[in-house]
């Protein structure tokens, strides 16, 4: 008998227990990445007494812990003899990446917890009624303070990984020879550094508000790059055409920030300022079951901002959009991050 990879879905009831657990379930993984524990389980099958005698663990304890990573549909166990020891486990696959992103240090769901979202804790009746929303001095959408610029666009950057993953997966067929990009709502500049670092032909300009230059300026000093290659265009996209003069127009995580009607105008207004031949690319978190579980915090944290809604749409909505307002070629290249290609 071998141990089955995938796991079946909770009843309500069950994922009802789990998430009343949330925290001592984070926990239980948090302990087990720390401990190597899903180094060895993610390829396994592995008994629970090599694991006791591989950590130094107290067999009968390491069984509960493995209850728990069980009850959560993380890992399968074949149960050959009642002897603890002898129980095989293997956990399902991805289990240990997926546990060093949302986990590990470079946690981007630990680095939300900075956002004041127990401001909404316990009240979401009183929310849901528009009785009380998040304070602006907490969250404001636009960002209107310096600092609410600078913590906003540095949670974006914190986001980064996945998009810099399909982005590199592509890269030598993106831009084998160079050219010139515009980074529409760009933030700090680190995705755009990232892709001329890597791409020694490439130049690329962040396109985004005034305020956020010395952000761009910091971010260019620190990955040692020079003005030429890593620019800065301030405007507003709402109230002004986009920059020409470049070959690449992106957007990346912009689009669901806005209406559909906006989202539109927008690709409208850069096909109108591509030259011929020239592209777009469109790097969102499209619409699917494990996006939405990503998005979690930002629907629950939005629920107290009015001016702020980020809209998930499933990718088949921008490859219409795209062929209505005149691009050809639409095609979608796989990553963490899918990432869609169309040219005026």
């Amino acid at each position: 008998m071998t141990v089955a990879a995938t796991a079946l879905a909770p009843t309500p009831r069950a994922l009802l227990h789990l998430l009343y657990n949330g925290a001592r379930a984070v926990d239980v993984l948090e302990a087990s990445l720390n401990l190597g524990l899903l180094d060895a389980l993610e390829p396994g099958p592995v008994t629970l007494g090599e694991l006791a005698a591989r950590h130094h663990l107290v067999p009968a304890r390491l069984y509960k812990l493995l209850d728990c990573l069980e009850s959560l549909g993380l890992v399968r166990r074949e149960q050959p003899t009642d002897a603890l020891e002898s129980a095989r486990y293997q956990a399902v696959p991805g289990l240990r990446a997926a546990a060093e992103a949302v986990l590990g240090p470079q946690s981007l769901e630990k680095d939300r917890e900075r956002y004041a979202w127990r401001e909404l804790h316990g009240q979401l009746p009183q929310v849901l009624r528009g009785e009380r929303s998040m304070p602006s001095a907490a969250f404001d959408w636009p960002p209107r303070t310096d600092a609410q610029v600078e913590g906003f666009e540095a949670s974006m950057a914190a986001g980064l990984p996945p998009i810099l993953e399909t982005f590199r997966a592509h890269g030598a067929r993106l831009w084998p020879g160079g050219g010139r990009m515009l980074d529409v709502g760009g933030g700090d500049g680190t995705l755009a550094a990232h892709l001329v670092r890597e791409h020694p032909q490439l130049q690329v300009d962040v396109f985004n508000l005034p305020a956020t230059a010395p952000l761009v300026a910091r971010t260019r000093e620190r990955f040692g790059l020079p003005e030429a290659r890593l620019g800065f265009r301030g405007g507003d996209f709402l109230e002004e055409p986009l920059p020409s003069g470049y070959d690449t127009l992106g957007f990346v995580r912009v689009l669901h920030d806005w209406p559909a009607d906006t989202a539109r105008a927008l690709l409208t207004a850069a096909r109108a300022a591509l030259p011929p031949g020239g592209r777009v690319l469109i790097c969102e978190e499209f619409r699917t079951p494990e996006r939405l579980a990503a998005q979690f915090f930002w629907s629950y944290f939005l629920m107290g901002v009015d001016t702020c809604v980020s809209r998930l749409r499933e990718v088949e909505h921008y490859l219409r959009v795209l062929e209505e307002t005149g691009f050809k070629d639409a095609e979608v290249l796989p990553g963490p991050f899918e990432l869609i290609v169309a040219h005026r």
